[in-house]
């Protein structure tokens, strides 16, 4: 039970949970705002009202297609915000820290996965199998 209550406890459990509440937050109040906003004003500039109410009959069966027009706006926002806000702020901040191999240190084959590896290398970085390195070659 004691390894149970430390899961639970665990810094990164209770971001992501705080994470989640937060997120279910903000998609109610992008919902709320599409339908209470923006189809009521895209409903005006077309002439027929808010979109929400919108349907129509096909032998008797009813098809509200209003309310998924509101989910789908809702759901586009909602995709560019963490777009713009999460993705492509973290994916820059993970290429600014991301390090580039030098690109004139000399490299080798790891005789077991055939990987490349560094010359200087005494086990390779792939496959962990050990492997002598070679010695610097001084150019001539």
């Amino acid at each position: 039970m004691s390894g149970f209550k430390k899961f639970l406890l665990r810094g990164n459990l209770v971001d992501l949970a705080v994470a989640v509440v937060i997120g279910a937050a903000f998609a109610a109040l992008i919902t709320a705002l599409v339908a209470d906003w923006i189809t009521p004003l895209l409903g005006l500039i077309g002439g027929k009202g808010a979109f929400g109410a919108r349907s129509f009959t096909v032998h008797g069966s009813v098809f509200k297609y209003g309310e998924f027009i509101n989910a789908l706006i809702a759901f586009l926002i909602l995709a560019a915000v963490l777009y713009f806000l999460v993705v492509m702020p973290f994916s820059g901040l993970l290429e600014r820290f991301k390090k580039e191999p030098e690109p004139d240190a000399p490299v080798r084959e790891c005789p077991e996965c055939l990987s490349s590896i560094p010359a200087a290398a005494r086990r390779c970085a792939f496959c962990t199998a050990e492997s002598a390195p070679q010695p610097p070659t001084v150019p001539a």
